[in-house]
């Protein structure tokens, strides 16, 4: 089977009897109904009931890149989506707007993630740093592309900037329009890894995509001329069969990226050189303000670092304190929701009746 089945996925299908089931990986997410590949080709996929009213309780939605236990229906292009195998990784979001704590799935099971940026006035450091810390939490390995390297004049020096806010990333200059930069991103295309990518609108993901497909697998659109920014052109997730053996998942572009939650200690790699400096702080709880004895304040002075990155530091380390406050607010409801549902149904006698109308 393609599309990244192996040793492992075996492992675990055979762990369980799933013998009137058979295995399929999503790729491609329309929200109720879902484009998987089995081994007999690819299908329209729908969770079963029982799934569906699991989702009351927080079971997760099936997402590009699961693999999923597929009953297929007899004499149908269609199967039921009956549960889904643990994943390995999966790459998450706070989803937008949401007022309380909840997370957006972006994929699963992916090894490598581009962190995609164009090297036009859309190119921005701090974003960057946003992108490297879903990254980290994700347990995928970043690989930061800066795309529309045609375009820009000092494409090495701006390759520079992002090696130093991501020591040990690799970084590359990529240019669609001119092949460049082609030989080094293919590499990371081995067969069977799964590789998603993401960045905002307008920075050329599709056309990536196409280029390494050698083929137009997604639609393209050109960018604005006052803020070089982009229209959504990929509408949905969907995950593609590279030529090289490799797969990629494209992603619709993100006009904001909210963090979600910080369990794979992203944040702390992401800003890892501002939390050493922090060591040498006179107080251990030094916010890196006004504080006396700062060190990290005095190596700003000093121009070690550079001062919009430690606004960054602070201002995500705000974000996800505040996420993580809402987390804890939504799961105490989900709890009380949980134990209200387990109660005994009461006797409605006189008493409990007055005491009701008194409350």
């Amino acid at each position: 089977m393609q599309y990244g089945w192996n040793k492992s996925w075996e492992n675990e299908w055979n762990q369980e009897d799933r013998s009137h089931l058979q295995p399929g990986r999503i790729i491609a997410d329309f929200g109720q109904m879902y484009r998987v590949y089995t081994s007999e080709g690819e299908i329209w996929g729908e969770m079963s009931g029982k799934m569906k009213h699991a989702l009351q309780t927080g079971s997760p939605y099936p997402a590009v890149g699961d693999w999923v236990e597929l009953q297929l229906l007899e004499g149908e292009d269609r199967g039921i989506i009956h549960g889904i195998l643990n994943r390995k990784t999966s790459i998450s979001r706070q989803k937008a707007g949401a007022k309380s704590a909840q997370e957006q799935l972006i994929a699963a099971n992916v090894d490598i993630l581009f962190l995609v940026t164009s090297l036009n006035d859309d190119y921005n450091p701090r974003r960057m740093e946003r992108y490297l810390i879903m990254a980290w939490n994700s347990g995928v390995s970043p690989v930061i592309l800066l795309s529309k390297a045609d375009l820009c004049e000092d494409a090495e020096v701006k390759a520079a900037e992002m090696e130093l806010i991501a020591p040990g990333v690799p970084v590359h200059a990529v240019s669609a329009l001119e092949d460049l930069g082609k030989e080094a991103v293919t590499g990371y295309l081995k067969e069977g890894v799964t590789v998603a990518l993401t960045g905002s609108s307008g920075c050329g993901k599709s056309t990536i995509v196409n280029w390494l497909a050698e083929a137009d697998e997604q639609r393209t659109q050109g960018i604005r001329e006052d803020d070089s920014r982009g229209r959504h052109t990929t509408t949905h997730r969907e995950l593609f069969l590279l030529p090289q053996g490799g797969l990629m998942v494209d992603t619709p572009g993100m006009r904001e990226l909210q963090l979600y939650d910080d369990e794979g200690g992203g944040w702390e790699q992401v800003f890892a050189e501002i939390e050493a400096i922090g060591e040498g702080c006179r107080f251990a709880d030094c916010q890196h303000e006004n504080e006396a004895g700062c060190a990290v304040r005095a190596a700003v002075d000093a121009g070690e670092i550079d001062e919009k990155r430690l606004l960054n530091y602070r201002k995500t380390q705000r974000e996800l304190q505040f996420q993580l406050k809402k987390e804890a607010r939504s799961q105490r409801k989900l709890n009380r929701k949980d134990r209200s549902s387990k109660e005994p149904v009461r006797r409605k006698s006189a008493f409990w009746n007055s005491r009701m109308d008194e409350e």
